[in-house]
């Protein structure tokens, strides 16, 4: 025999099954939620440096994947400007990526040591005629589009190898005075 009809089993049961459903996705749920969360870190892009003239420090997120993080490029702007006048110049947000994968190349997490990054007009000039020679009259400091480092730990052969290998721009070895200038401008060496 059948047993009888119960429209209040039905919609209890439905529930049931919706609540069981509900259930079975907040277990889910978290483990998605993780799992976006680790692609999330594994396209987070870092940098870090330390000003060997200013002796500031920096470490920052600037980017996810290709997506730049607005509030770091002005962060990075102040921390790379012109160390000689304070001049906050606009740094071309390619050459965080290229270090980025500078970085990676030489599959290391250090900072960078930095020499020089924008320059303004004013200092470039006056670097230029009383340096005797090395500063270019129209450098790609002056654009935001170079900067001077070096790699603790890495020699600057590797550094100056490994920024050549990615074609990205120009790349100068400057072995005497200790740092590989890097830009974004044609591809070049010397």
């Amino acid at each position: 025999m059948a047993p009888p009809h119960n429209p209040h089993r039905r919609l209890f049961l439905g529930r049931g099954a919706a609540v069981a459903h509900a259930a079975a996705a907040a277990v889910l749920l978290p483990k998605a939620a993780l799992a976006s969360l680790s692609e999330e870190q594994d396209l987070a892009r870092r940098l870090a440096f330390n000003h060997l003239h200013t002796h500031e420090r920096l470490a920052l997120v600037y980017a996810q994947g290709e997506q730049f993080i607005p509030a770091a490029l002005p962060t990075l702007n102040h921390f790379l400007r012109d160390h000689y006048s304070g001049d906050v110049g606009v740094m071309d947000p390619d050459l965080f990526h290229l270090l980025h994968r500078v970085r990676q190349t030489l599959q290391t997490q250090q900072p960078f040591e930095v020499i020089s990054g924008y320059r303004s007009p004013h200092t470039n000039e006056t670097l230029r005629t009383t340096r005797g020679g090395g500063v270019a009259r129209r450098s790609l400091h002056m654009d935001g589009k170079a900067i001077d480092v070096r790699l603790p730990g890495v020699s600057l052969s590797d550094l100056r190898d490994a920024a050549i290998s990615l074609r990205a721009g120009g790349v100068g070895y400057y072995a005497r005075e200790q740092f590989v200038h890097i830009d974004t401008g044609r591809v070049r060496s010397w």
